[in-house]
Parts: structure tokens; sequence; C-alpha cells
């Protein structure tokens, strides 16, 4: 009889060590979330290289309404998902995922020159802090949303893009609203998730000196390269080395 107590209970512990998870698994979902005037297609490079390397991929399409919309876009993708996630945010897309990154399923955290604010700050805060080389943002007619000149946006958006393709992304831009532009940080996650960033060195939409700050005062795991704000497009390859980087920890 205690022989056979301690068989079903070596065979118990046996089966819980079966059921738990891998300490050191590797995150195998990847939700990526763009910025303003710009739409999740932008992803697709990108997105390529996770499918085959293994990744299953999910973009978010925030509506760019208010900051809290477009953090329950991304949270609806984050509630879907199997299991946990790498969580990547391009430009304001940073802004979402600081609030969207405190989701359950959330093990890491990925800037793509983008926005990574502190309690209270808000893109309109932190653009003011340390201005972007280029200020082409021009307002709609009735003042509520924002979007790029048209006539510079391959210049100082997209630079690194064939003049074509960053032309078609002018004129297929998403408008940002006033509201997004002025949300503000409740809860950034990267206090409390591992984080990794990308400085564009050459980004005219956003500060190379305001990106470098943002990230170092988080403590992100981050590196530099040579591109415009549409690094994410023109760099794939780099881009995704550091998100298998991220969901690999």
């Amino acid at each position: 009889m205690t022989k056979l107590r301690h068989l079903l209970g070596a065979t118990a512990a046996i089966a819980l060590l079966g059921l738990a998870a891998p300490a050191n698994a590797a995150t195998k979902n990847v939700v990526l979330v763009h910025g303003a005037f710009a739409d999740g297609s932008g992803w697709k490079p990108v997105a390529d290289l996770l499918i085959k390397d293994g990744y299953t991929v999910s973009i978010v399409q925030p509506p760019e309404t208010s900051l809290e919309d477009d953090v329950a876009a991304t949270n609806r993708v984050l509630d879907a998902l199997d299991g946990p996630a790498v969580l990547v945010g391009h430009s304001y897309g940073g802004m979402i995922i600081s609030e969207a990154g405190n989701h359950q399923n959330v093990n890491s955290l990925v800037y793509v020159a983008a926005f990574m604010p502190e309690v209270g700050e808000s893109l309109g805060k932190l653009q003011a802090s340390n201005p972007a080389p280029a200020r082409t943002v021009v307002p709609t007619k009735d003042g509520a949303f924002l979007l790029l000149d048209r006539a510079t946006f391959h210049a100082n958006f997209a630079a690194d893009l064939p003049k074509a393709q960053a032309d078609f992304m002018a004129i297929s831009q998403v408008p940002l609203s006033v509201k997004s532009a002025g949300g503000e940080s409740i809860k950034p996650a990267w206090k409390t998730k591992p984080s990794y960033a990308i400085v564009a060195t050459n980004d005219r939409a956003i500060n190379p000196d305001l990106e470098r700050s943002m990230y170092k005062r988080a403590n992100a795991t981050t590196i530099e390269l040579k591109a415009a704000h549409t690094v994410y497009i023109s760099q794939p390859k780099a881009v995704v080395k550091m998100i298998e980087q991220a969901a690999s920890k």
C-alpha cells in the first residue's frame, strides 16, 4: 500500500510537470501596432519574415481617434491570443503599446522609432520637449485631426523608401486625431516588462535624440539603425532580429 501511494504521488508530480510551460519557452505570438498617418499594411515586410520563422503574427489597426480607443483596439487583438506575445509599436504606436502592454498576454515590448512615454506624457508633450527636425504636420479644416504635408512626406517621413511608395503612403494617410496626440500615459508597461528599442538615426518625424533619451530612462535594450522614420519598412530584417531577441527571453 505504501509503495502504491509513492507510485501515485510520483505519477501526479510528473503529470504536473508535463502541464507546466518551460520556464524559457520562446514567445511565438507577435502583435504589431502601426503609428500615426500610416496603416497596418506597412508591417508586411516584417510580418512576412516573422511568419517564415514560425511566429504567429497579428496586426492591429488603431482608429487613431483617441489613445483610449487605440489601446482598446489593441487589447481586443491581445484578448484573442492563445498565449503570450511580444507587443511591437512604431511611432505613435509606442504610446499605444505602453498602455496595452499591461495586458496579461504581453511578455515584452519593442519600440521601433517610437514614443516611450512616462506617466502623464503625451505625444504632443514629448514632441514639444525635443522637436522633430521636420515640422510638416497640418490640421484638417475642422481642426480635429492632423495629417502630414503631402509635398514633403517623402523627405520627412519616408526618405529611405522609393518615391513612388512614399507618394502612395502620402495619399493614403490615416489622420491622427488631436485627441490622440493629447492622450496621456497612465501606466507605462515598460516599467514592469522587458523592453527593447530601435533608434532611427536619420529620423525627421521624431528627433533621434528624443528617442535616445526615452529609451535610456526606461533602461530599454537599444540599437541604432541608419534609417528614416519608416525603418520598419526599409530594414525589416534588423527589426525582426530585435523582435525575435525579445521573443527569446
